[in-house]
């Protein structure tokens, strides 16, 4: 099965496109767009996704509800690639904003043994890490086309961190 990019945004004004795809001025007129793009997805799982964390199944719900997100993301930052003629433009952080809440997957079993504030703060600079270093394959998943490889490297390095998370949160009572 190939990874097509959507035609569906191809219809949208460039405005339009951009604007989502940047997060407006976020990505535009930001020094380090990625980490505020980062920093803004953190705040986008604390408003939608955090109180969700004490739900049976809350992870299934997390998926269930960033996926078509991840989609739009997708959508949006490949037709933004293909507008302004540059591959993975840095301005453009739908790709962070979106992923990030993943790194939180699994949200109460990292809520035990440290405060939110604590886990937060190590999910925000795992990511970052994880999404700027590129280390297990993790650059590989750039190649895929269009907005594909734009989003799910991001989305490798949220996975990443979330499970470098609960692999120290497993093992802290340990030490």
């Amino acid at each position: 099965m190939k990874l097509a990019q959507p035609i569906w945004p191809r219809l949208l004004p460039s405005g339009l496109v951009l604007a989502f795809a940047t997060l407006g001025p976020l990505g535009r007129r930001r020094r380090a767009p990625g980490t505020w793009g980062s920093a803004a997805g953190l705040l986008y799982f604390t408003v939608f996704f955090w109180p969700l964390g004490f739900w049976p199944w809350s992870g299934f719900w997390m998926l269930v509800f960033s996926l078509p997100g991840l989609y739009l993301a997708v959508a949006m930052c490949g037709e933004a690639e293909f507008r302004l003629g540059r591959r993975d433009p840095g301005e453009v952080i739908l790709d962070e904003f979106m992923a990030m809440p993943l790194c939180f997957l699994g949200w109460p079993a990292l809520a035990r043994p440290w405060p939110p504030g604590t886990v937060f703060l190590a999910g925000f600079l795992l990511f970052r890490l994880f999404d700027i270093a590129k280390p297990l394959g993790i650059r590989k998943l750039q190649d895929l086309p269009g907005g594909w490889g734009i989003v799910i490297d991001d989305v490798a390095a949220a996975l990443a961190t979330c499970a470098t998370l609960h692999a120290v949160a497993w093992a802290w009572p340990l030490w």
